[in-house]
């Protein structure tokens, strides 16, 4: 009997939905808008639909993986921190395993890129998966010899809200100077506006780059500056065997060359042998991390 897994990423304006076979190949796909607007009840439905779809398409019913934009608080038990607002505050997994009759685990979305990453990407030949997200937000994982690390909190990997400046703008969570508020894609853009910059978008601002745009220079160089404070600090803490960059900003080909060197001007040691790497599945790490939730052992 083949080993089936299903995997959800829910995200704020669609979700979508894998059914992953025990080799990692995708047997089947689909992709729904998510009714964030209708409301909680609305958004497990979705859900459930979803995957009544994929268990029709498979024949049987299967285990579910779901990646969210937030996590479950230790504390409550309910979701938090979720851009998709009327999660927030709701148990999410209690009602999913209510309505679809069977155990769901869920985790963070970043977490289920660095999960897909280290377990068959591009951080599959090592040890300590360090993932990152880079592009709303700024977001991260951490994976062990193949097994996710979520923390005693659910925050594993959350180096986006640490303090990087203090006199900082201020972050969603109320907090000033958050590393995501300077290398987000909106914050990098933010920090352009600040220096006199006009392009509207980051793509505007890396043609403006290519053309000798002096505003978009130094918003670039204090961009790969700060990624290079940020990162460098995580790699002191946790020293892995390599970082695995994904989101939108991860497809910026100087961050591998000039952000690379600003990391090894503020890590701790005499030279940074961490290999910085582009992702592997591209915008698929999240769901088909999200199936991977369950191992092939335990289907």
């Amino acid at each position: 009997m083949e080993k089936l897994r299903i995997g959800i990423d829910l995200g704020g304006t669609k979700t979508e939905g894998v059914v992953l076979d025990e080799q990692g190949l995708e047997r089947y796909r689909q992709r729904v808008s998510t009714p964030g607007h209708l409301g909680f009840e609305a958004v497990v439905e979705c859900i459930a639909t979803l995957v009544k779809s994929l268990d029709d398409q498979a024949g049987c019913q299967l285990p579910v993986g779901v990646g969210t934009p937030g996590a479950i608080s230790t504390l409550t038990g309910t979701m938090k921190n979720c851009n998709t607002t009327c999660l927030n505050g709701r148990d999410l997994l209690g009602a999913l395993e209510a309505r679809l009759q069977r155990p769901v685990r869920l985790a963070n979305d970043a977490n289920c890129f660095a999960l897909s990453e280290a377990l068959d990407g591009a951080g599959a030949d090592y040890g300590v998966v360090f993932g990152v997200i880079m592009g709303t937000g700024v977001g991260g994982g951490l994976v062990l010899h193949g097994q996710l690390h979520q923390g005693a909190q659910h925050i594993g990997g959350e180096w986006g809200h640490n303090q990087l400046e203090a006199d900082g703008p201020v972050c969603y969570c109320g907090r000033r100077g958050c590393v995501e508020t300077f290398i987000s894609g909106p914050g990098l853009l933010a920090d352009y506006h600040r220096l006199g910059g006009k392009a509207q978008s980051v793509p505007e601002l890396l043609t403006g780059l290519e053309q000798g745009e002096a505003c978009a220079a130094q918003a670039m160089d204090r961009f790969h500056q700060r990624f290079g404070r940020a990162l460098a600090t995580v790699i002191n803490i946790l020293d892995p065997d390599v970082v695995v960059l994904g989101g939108g900003l991860s497809n910026m080909e100087p961050l591998y060359r000039e952000g690379r060197d600003a990391v090894a001007e503020y890590v701790f040691n005499d030279q940074l042998i961490t290999p910085i790497i582009r992702n592997c599945h591209g915008d698929s790490s999240g769901v088909r991390g999200a199936a991977q939730l369950w191992s092939v052992d335990e289907v």
